[in-house]
Protein backbone atom coordinates (compact mmCIF):
# COMPACT_ATOMS: atom_id res chain seq x y z
CA UNK A 1 0.00 0.00 0.00
CA UNK A 2 1.45 3.34 -1.11
CA UNK A 3 0.69 6.40 0.97
CA UNK A 4 0.38 9.80 -0.66
CA UNK A 5 1.53 12.86 1.29
CA UNK A 6 -1.23 15.49 1.14
CA UNK A 7 0.60 18.05 3.25
CA UNK A 8 1.67 18.67 6.84
CA UNK A 9 2.44 15.01 7.50
CA UNK A 10 -1.04 13.83 6.48
CA UNK A 11 -1.28 10.88 4.13
CA UNK A 12 -3.95 8.95 2.23
CA UNK A 13 -3.81 5.63 0.42
CA UNK A 14 -2.86 6.30 -3.19
CA UNK A 15 -4.77 3.23 -4.35
CA UNK A 16 -8.05 4.53 -2.88
CA UNK A 17 -7.84 7.98 -4.45
CA UNK A 18 -10.44 8.56 -7.17
CA UNK A 19 -10.09 12.25 -8.08
CA UNK A 20 -8.32 15.48 -7.12
CA UNK A 21 -10.14 18.74 -7.89
CA UNK A 22 -10.04 22.42 -7.00
CA UNK A 23 -12.57 23.67 -4.42
CA UNK A 24 -13.45 26.96 -6.12
CA UNK A 25 -16.73 26.20 -7.87
CA UNK A 26 -20.15 26.39 -6.25
CA UNK A 27 -20.89 22.68 -6.86
CA UNK A 28 -17.65 21.71 -5.11
CA UNK A 29 -18.57 23.91 -2.14
CA UNK A 30 -21.95 22.13 -1.95
CA UNK A 31 -20.25 18.72 -2.09
CA UNK A 32 -17.92 19.75 0.74
CA UNK A 33 -20.85 21.01 2.85
CA UNK A 34 -22.83 17.81 2.16
CA UNK A 35 -19.85 15.70 3.23
CA UNK A 36 -19.51 17.79 6.40
CA UNK A 37 -23.20 17.22 7.17
CA UNK A 38 -22.88 13.44 6.52
CA UNK A 39 -19.68 13.35 8.61
CA UNK A 40 -17.63 11.95 5.75
CA UNK A 41 -15.39 15.01 5.44
CA UNK A 42 -11.75 14.80 6.53
CA UNK A 43 -10.14 18.23 6.89
CA UNK A 44 -6.36 17.88 6.57
CA UNK A 45 -5.71 21.59 6.00
CA UNK A 46 -4.67 22.39 9.59
CA UNK A 47 -6.68 25.63 9.39
CA UNK A 48 -5.14 26.79 6.13
CA UNK A 49 -6.92 27.57 2.88
CA UNK A 50 -8.32 24.53 1.05
CA UNK A 51 -6.59 24.18 -2.32
CA UNK A 52 -7.45 20.59 -3.27
CA UNK A 53 -10.40 18.29 -2.67
CA UNK A 54 -9.65 14.57 -2.80
CA UNK A 55 -12.40 12.06 -3.50
CA UNK A 56 -11.79 8.62 -2.02
CA UNK A 57 -13.41 5.37 -3.17
CA UNK A 58 -15.00 4.99 0.28
CA UNK A 59 -17.09 8.11 -0.30
CA UNK A 60 -14.97 10.25 2.00
CA UNK A 61 -13.92 13.74 0.93
CA UNK A 62 -10.46 14.90 2.05
CA UNK A 63 -9.47 18.58 2.06
CA UNK A 64 -5.82 19.46 1.49
CA UNK A 65 -3.93 22.74 1.67
CA UNK A 66 -1.62 21.86 -1.23
CA UNK A 67 -2.36 22.46 -4.91
CA UNK A 68 -3.98 19.70 -7.01
CA UNK A 69 -0.97 19.80 -9.36
CA UNK A 70 1.33 19.07 -6.42
CA UNK A 71 -0.86 16.16 -5.32
CA UNK A 72 -0.80 14.79 -8.88
CA UNK A 73 2.99 15.11 -9.06
CA UNK A 74 3.36 13.31 -5.74
CA UNK A 75 1.00 10.62 -6.98
CA UNK A 76 3.18 10.20 -10.06
CA UNK A 77 6.25 9.92 -7.84
CA UNK A 78 4.51 7.30 -5.70
CA UNK A 79 3.60 5.30 -8.82
CA UNK A 80 7.11 5.41 -10.25
CA UNK A 81 8.56 4.41 -6.88
CA UNK A 82 6.29 1.36 -6.88
CA UNK A 83 7.75 0.18 -10.20
CA UNK A 84 11.30 0.43 -8.87
CA UNK A 85 10.65 -2.12 -6.13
Amino acid sequence: MKLLNIGFGNMVSAARLVAVVTPDSAPMKRIIQDARDRETLIDATLGRRTRAVLFMDSGHIVLSAIMPETVAARLGDADSGEDAQ
